[in-house]
């Protein structure tokens, strides 16, 4: 049996905050460490969590389906108080590493908020340079709505932005694979060399 969507499990980060007193909460999250092509995409956003706008079905964006998130990427996007999305290149992954690119990715989306979070609820453990109070939490984008918020809208503005790269460079399938190593990417990649959105660091040993 499928299991329930549950406000109370999703919002326990928020309300804890709230409950403190606490007014802005962004969540940010990140898309895209993994693949040999394409940016790291990073996107914050602040939602309003009372119980009249809270979007039934947020969650980790890798458990839905294409359909669900880009139903909900809309959702997100207009009840948002704001909310923000920052690519990082593949030559500054090259430049730094993807777990700086990240980082900095993160910090970007979250200072160019319209509004300035009071506090901001990270992914993973992973710490940013911001003034801003943070907490990580592991397993963040399944178990804080607001950071499944950041997931969902980061996916679908990634595997978009991989299906137009796709018509750049056909040879590689980026539209099935979004970047990441498949057997077809990595075969195109040995037929035809690298394109100018491989991640040289990432692709050496092709």
């Amino acid at each position: 049996m499928k299991k329930q969507w549950n406000a109370e499990e999703k919002l326990q980060y928020e309300r804890a905050l709230l409950a403190q007193g606490v007014k802005y909460i962004a969540g940010v999250d990140e898309v895209g460490r993994g693949p040999l092509a394409g940016p790291v995409v990073c996107s914050a956003v602040i939602m309003p969590l009372d119980e009249a706008d809270l979007i039934v079905g947020v969650d980790d964006s890798k458990k839905l389906s294409e359909k669900k998130r880009e139903e909900l990427a809309e959702k997100i996007k207009e009840k948002a108080l704001c909310y923000t999305i920052i690519e990082i290149d593949e030559k500054t992954i090259d430049e730094i590493n993807i777990l700086e690119a990240t980082k900095l990715g993160m910090k970007k989306a979250i200072e160019t908020l319209a509004i300035t979070p009071d506090v901001v609820l990270t992914d993973g453990n992973m710490t940013i340079d911001i003034a801003h109070r943070q907490h990580s939490v592991i397993h963040g984008d399944a178990l804080s709505y607001s950071i499944g918020s950041a997931s969902i809208i980061a996916k679908v503005y990634r595997d978009k932005l991989m299906d137009e790269f796709a018509k750049q460079y056909p040879q590689y399938a980026f539209e099935k694979n979004k970047g990441y190593g498949t057997a077809v990417h990595i075969q195109g990649i040995k037929e035809h060399g690298l394109c100018p959105i491989h991640r040289r660091t990432f692709t050496k040993k092709f």
